[in-house]
């Protein structure tokens, strides 16, 4: 099966590695970089259905992107159906996919009935993804966690429902929501997953490696990966997966970021933002990784910024 290509409703992806959605990380620069290296699928960070109704500008900005994300995902969180029915409406051309986050464990966003804390309502997650539906011809997929307290698995229960409500996939990340990102991912319970649904099962969570995609597929069973916090800095993973050679240095990927990310957003934010991002790439600097990362932390324009980058990434 997975010699044919991976399709979501009616749209084929070139991969079977996908790049996952992250609050203050999977921004425009990331995920061209992403899809420059060969991920499948890109996806917005979490858009609130809310502030698309009510035509939030910063809401709006998320779902912009780049000339090279086909197929793009756009994710929504909300916990009322007649919202998400609404807000799904309402979303811009290009693009392709609507994805419902059920698996945020934010302590802000599950204090709404929102992320990870729909796990709680499996017939409620089920009715999201049926009013979502109805308002967009577009797929619908779904991302959620095993449970939300440790232990109580109901990934299957949820993953069902979602699929009678006529969900086209859904992503799995092998956590609880009690857990965070602490913790091992367990591939077994996202295999129960893969058990429970015939629609494409997408697996999730601490792959950083080929060999860690490769282990993630034949224990789980899943028909592709979802990488997040593994890609950061890593993107080249997405190349070494389709077993492309990658030319590009660390320092034009870091550059090119920081480029995407002027387009939007002014100076204070961009050297924010690239805190978190230069502090992955960090992590392949044997010796100089914590002093990069301290540096980092403390830079406060471009000038510091660039200064950084060149100085540890030449």
């Amino acid at each position: 099966m997975r010699n044919s290509p991976l399709k979501i409703g009616d749209i084929e992806l070139c991969s079977r590695a996908l790049f996952a959605p992250m609050a203050g990380y999977s921004d425009l620069g990331a995920r061209y970089l992403a899809r420059l290296y060969g991920a499948g699928l890109t996806v917005s960070e979490m858009v609130s259905a809310k502030g698309l109704i009510f035509e939030n500008k910063e809401t709006q900005k998320l779902l912009d992107k780049t000339e090279i994300e086909t197929p793009f995902a756009a994710q929504l969180f909300a916990h009322e159906p007649e919202i998400l029915c609404r807000a799904v409406g309402l979303l811009p051309e290009g693009i392709d996919i609507v994805d419902i986050n059920m698996g945020c464990p934010a302590p802000k966003i599950v204090k709404n009935g929102e992320g990870s804390a729909l796990l709680k309502d499996p017939v409620l997650a089920g009715e999201l993804v049926a009013a979502a539906v109805s308002g967009s011809k577009r797929p619908v997929t779904v991302k959620m966690r095993l449970g939300f307290e440790m232990g109580d698995f109901v990934a299957d229960k949820v993953a069902r429902e979602v699929e009678k409500a006529g969900a086209a996939m859904v992503t799995v990340h092998g956590r609880y929501r009690e857990q965070m990102y602490a913790g091992e991912v367990d591939r077994n319970a996202i295999r129960k997953v893969r058990d429970a649904v015939d629609i494409p099962l997408i697996a999730n969570g601490d792959v950083r490696t080929l060999r860690d995609y490769e282990r993630m597929l034949t224990e789980t069973e899943a028909d592709g990966v979802m990488i997040g916090r593994g890609a950061l800095g890593n993107y080249k993973i997405f190349a070494d997966i389709l077993g492309k050679s990658v030319r590009r240095t660390e320092r034009e990927d870091i550059l090119l970021q920081i480029d995407f990310l002027k387009r939007e957003y002014p100076e204070r934010i961009v050297v924010n933002l690239m805190k978190h991002h230069v502090s992955a790439y960090a992590s392949g600097k044997a010796g100089v990784a914590k002093e990069i990362r301290d540096r980092v932390h403390h830079a406060t324009n471009y000038i510091e910024l660039f200064a950084i980058v060149d100085e540890y990434f030449s």
